[in-house]
């Protein structure tokens, strides 16, 4: 598998000199097999920049995983150019929200509305279907295998597995690591806390000796204090679970906004001297840079 960062920052897109080095689009992740099928995570506005490059192998076939549907993991996909043109076929896989009980299609056809956008649903040339993943029921693309999990964040967000060619990539999309609501002098402190224990294990279970974990890490531990419940993992976090799960490459993304390229140097440059005994490699996700497995 071949793995390249088409978008990791988090929230809102950030242009500009000072993140030149990262990249300043949100959330979007390219996956290649073996066989060239072609898997996309999330379509934020990095999106964009992929869809130029796949201009070069019309007809496109693309699966694009979104883990949910924020602003900054969909608002690129009206302008995913393949939609566009005729004989290309797109297949967008996602959740029903569970508040709303709208599926996926909800995410491009609210953004194709006349109010937001210049050209209507009705008017895309490209074959477009939706499907509805469910929790732990693996879907097929090719000879790769996608697995959905639930994760923690303020609606709901799929992590997903991808298993081919001997080899598996896990993205966890926004994710907080679920926390205990009560203090320890609550009655229900107890039972809470075999729910936060039974989850944590579930999570690790589905993300099991992958060779590359990517992971929201948008804080680190200090920011996080004031944080909590923002629905947004920190590097330490991500290096936990890194850890418990036994993967062999671990990648930090949904940069904070506001962070430069520099302060993610000397982030890094302190989680490498800090975690130097940990058994995966630490790697701090960088547009435009092609990864093999």
């Amino acid at each position: 598998m071949k793995i390249k960062f088409w978008g990791v920052r988090g929230s809102i897109a950030t242009p500009g000199s000072n993140t030149v080095k990262y990249g300043g689009n949100t959330t979007c992740i390219e996956i290649r097999t073996d066989a060239n099928d072609l898997i996309i995570l999330d379509a934020g506005t990095g999106i964009h920049a992929l869809a130029q490059d796949l201009l070069k192998e019309m007809p496109v076939k693309a699966h694009i995983f979104i883990t949910h549907t924020h602003w900054d993991h969909i608002q690129g996909l009206p302008f995913f150019i393949p939609i566009f043109i005729p004989n290309n076929h797109i297949t967008i896989y996602g959740g029903i929200d569970p508040v709303t009980n709208e599926t996926i299609n909800r995410a491009l056809s609210v953004q194709l509305q006349y109010s937001f956008f210049p050209i209507r649903e009705a008017q895309l040339n490209a074959r477009i279907e939706y499907v509805t993943v469910t929790p732990g029921v693996p879907v097929k693309v090719g000879s790769a295998t996608i697995t959905p999990i639930v994760l923690s964040h303020p609606v709901l967000n799929f992590g997903y597995r991808i298993d081919c060619d001997g080899q598996s990539v896990f993205f966890t999309g926004d994710y907080e690591p679920q926390l205990n609501i009560y203090d320890p002098q609550d009655d229900e402190f107890a039972e809470f806390q075999s729910f936060v224990d039974a989850k944590w294990d579930e999570v690790v279970l589905a993300i099991k000796d992958v060779d590359a974990l990517i992971v929201d890490s948008s804080y680190t531990t200090q920011e996080y204090a004031s944080k909590q419940g923002w629905g947004h993992g920190t590097y330490d976090s991500g290096i936990k679970l890194a850890t418990a799960a036994n993967a062999k490459k671990l990648f930090f993304t949904h940069h904070e906004p506001t962070r430069s390229d520099a302060h993610l140097d000397e982030i890094y440059q302190d989680l490498l001297r800090n975690n130097a005994e940990v058994g995966c490699e630490l790697l701090l996700a960088q547009e435009g840079v092609d990864i093999s497995l």
